[in-house]
């Protein structure tokens, strides 16, 4: 692995210094969540990170692959909102009324529309309302969760495994918090006549009126979703998204001790994450970022260059926590062709990989002469095994 100090000059434009040195530093942000993730929805630039690919049980915030599945349905055209499900005995015990659970108390052998039932999910977190939609979608509840786990793999979500839909404690199924936000992000990015769903503050239905379980949304802080939960395994979670001066950031937290300690963690994370960080071009499009070195070719290195500009997120305090560098395995074997993948600008804030960039090459190298590559050859020798 060959590592490239950035060019300072364009850089510096800006008053920022990016190191060439390893990651180091604290977080710029403290919370009590045991795990934490937060990303910027434009850009998808990690803004925190506090143990993200830790394992845990999503409890009812899985019900965002839920509505997921749900959700592509309706855009491919196999549902519409009009389509309706009947209420099993099934769900009804297991999610309704008799469950003492969060539910929409659909009842027994009703039919229910499938809007109806997105809006029991979204705003109530209808342990029924999901249980109904898996029975009606896919003959079985289990037959659904493997559904969602499939679609799970389909959007890049390679650890969350579900064994039902709603949620409830079952050996097996987890997530993590790093994949609850960019399940998030998607539903954003992907639904957005479906999203506005989890913005709604209350729902009446069948002569019922209940509030959205999500504590952002009574905040006034710019908050439209998503989800919350709580389990004995992995204690109180939140996935939720804050707007503020044409900037989003997605977060998911769990491991608090309880759903005033979620709500009050939840609203500092977010309410940072849109105050704290402007964004910055630093390569403007077909600029060269750097050089990587060349075995065997015309010239020694090859200038590489990112698919167009490069933004980042920047904090606006403590910007000496900013490191950055280019990553790539080499050195590369010529011949190199323009436009070939080479490797990556990595950009950490303190401790966190925040941004990582692919970069191309920004010409052609041809093969060099034979002293030239007999050279390379013995430079290689001497210093390689020093990577």
């Amino acid at each position: 692995m060959q590592f490239r100090l950035l060019p300072l000059a364009g850089l510096l434009v800006f008053g920022l210094l990016l190191f060439f040195q390893a990651p180091a530093g604290a977080q710029l942000f403290e919370t009590k969540a045991a795990q934490a993730f937060m990303i910027d929805a434009e850009t998808g630039t990690v803004l925190f990170s506090k143990d993200a690919d830790k394992p845990i049980p999503p409890a009812s915030m899985a019900k965002l692959m839920t509505m997921e599945v749900v959700f592509n349905a309706i855009k491919s055209g196999r549902l519409n909102l009009d389509d309706t499900f009947v209420v099993s005995e099934n769900a009804w015990r297991k999610g309704g009324a008799p469950s003492g659970t969060s539910t929409m108390f659909a009842k027994l052998k009703s039919s229910i529309r499938l809007e109806d039932l997105i809006q029991g999910v979204t705003v109530q977190a209808a342990n029924d309302g999901c249980i109904i939609i898996a029975e009606g979608m896919s003959g079985s509840e289990d037959n659904f969760a493997a559904q969602m786990t499939e679609r799970a793999r389909q959007i890049g979500l390679k650890t969350s495994t579900f064994v039902n839909s709603t949620g409830l404690p079952a050996d097996g199924q987890q997530t993590t918090v790093r994949e609850l936000a960019q399940l998030a992000l998607h539903l954003w990015r992907d639904y957005p006549d479906f999203y506005r769903y989890y913005g709604q503050k209350d729902f009446t239905w069948n002569k019922i009126s209940q509030r959205n379980r999500n504590p952002l949304l009574a905040m006034d802080i710019g908050a439209d979703g998503l989800a919350v939960g709580a389990s004995e395994a992995a204690g109180f979670g939140i996935v939720g998204t804050v707007s503020h001066n044409g900037t989003r950031v997605i977060a998911a937290m769990s491991g608090l001790a309880s759903d005033k300690e979620r709500a009050e963690e939840a609203r500092k994370l977010l309410d940072w994450g849109v105050r704290s960080f402007e964004k910055t071009e630093i390569f403007a499009r077909d600029e060269v970022v750097g050089e990587a070195q060349v075995f065997g070719g015309a010239k020694p290195g090859v200038m590489l260059k990112a698919k167009g500009p490069i933004d980042i997120f920047l904090p606006i305090t403590n910007r000496d926590k900013l490191t950055a560098r280019i990553v790539y395995d080499g050195p590369i074997a010529a011949p190199v062709e323009e436009g070939q993948p080479v490797g990556a600008l990595r950009v950490w804030i303190g401790d966190t990989l925040s941004q990582e960039t692919p970069l191309f090459a920004a010409e052609s190298i041809g093969v060099g002469t034979l002293p030239q590559r007999a050279l390379d050859a013995v430079k290689e020798l001497a210093v390689g095994w020093l990577r």
